[in-house]
């Protein structure tokens, strides 16, 4: 294999499988989660992304990175959207996200089922879901990356010190034991071995800022990407689907258990959590 994917990694939510878990501190959304994702790029993409981006912001007269909470809420450098250039700004970034070469891929954790299936079998050990989430997300994209002749190269925002040590040791530990999961309830979703993992995977994960502009576009696709969990009629989340941006429509039907985009644990997921109806990118 000659050339590579780059996965950018965002992360969302609350790393922690039951902090703050109570009802008084429960979304009017009814939305709670962790997630892991972002974008999946091919090297010879990157530069075209980059230029797209630089035009976006000189269009739009932006000297900051875009960031998906603030633009949604119009918050701090975003407060400006709040005026009468706000909707045709929010128009502008779907059809500039739409028209990047870029397939979002995710892995999210409905927070409250989570702890309910595994809090009694674990107790105080529940494990923090950033392991749970990465492995995940780092396997199905290395397979749709091999799947295409490929390695992957994995960035991800730098967050702090132990979340970005964790990252480090979570690729390490993928690439010299394999997956952290039960290998027999886990072989339905035919799990990598550390062999794969280390001839797939090049090197490891880089840290970058939040100026770096695959970081920028993995932060916004990747809130869609989660509300389509609780949403699928959520317009941004049906958006990339109709236009082929999320790994799902990509895939074969038949690989889609094992390198489509994971939701866990939203079985008992109703309808108030529904999520947002309609949104920007």
């Amino acid at each position: 294999m000659t050339n590579k994917y780059i996965l950018c990694v965002d992360d969302s939510g609350n790393r922690n499988p039951d902090k703050h878990l109570s009802a008084d501190n429960i979304r009017d959304d009814g939305m709670d989660w962790f997630a892991l994702g972002g974008i999946l790029v091919r090297e010879e993409d990157v530069d075209k992304i980059s230029c797209s981006l630089h035009n976006f912001k000189e269009l739009w007269k932006i000297t900051y990175p875009l960031h998906s909470t603030k633009i949604r809420c119009k918050r701090r450098e975003f407060e400006w959207l709040k005026g009468k250039n706000g909707n045709e700004f929010y128009e502008s970034l779907e059809d500039f996200m739409l028209s990047l070469p870029i397939t979002g891929i995710a892995s999210v954790i409905h927070r409250p089922g989570y702890v309910e299936r595994y809090k009694q079998q674990y107790e105080d050990r529940i494990w923090q879901m950033c392991r749970t989430t990465f492995s995940i997300l780092v396997e199905r994209a290395a397979k749709y990356a091999d799947s295409q002749n490929r390695h992957i190269e994995i960035l991800f925002e730098e967050s702090g010190k132990k979340e970005d040590n964790d990252i480090m040791k979570y690729t390490k530990e993928l690439k010299t034991h394999g997956n952290p999961f039960n290998p027999v309830t886990s072989d339905i979703y035919h799990p990598y071995t550390w062999e794969d993992y280390a001839r797939v995977i090049l090197g490891d994960p880089l840290r970058k800022k939040k100026w770096h502009p695959l970081v920028q576009i993995a932060d916004l696709i990747l809130y869609p990407i989660v509300v389509g969990g609780y949403n699928p009629d959520y317009r941004p989340f049906k958006k990339l689907v109709e236009h082929c941006k999320i790994i799902d429509c990509i895939i074969r039907e038949e690989d889609k258990p094992y390198m489509a985009n994971k939701y866990s644990c939203f079985e008992g997921v109703s309808q108030k959590n529904k999520g947002p109806n309609k949104s920007s990118l």
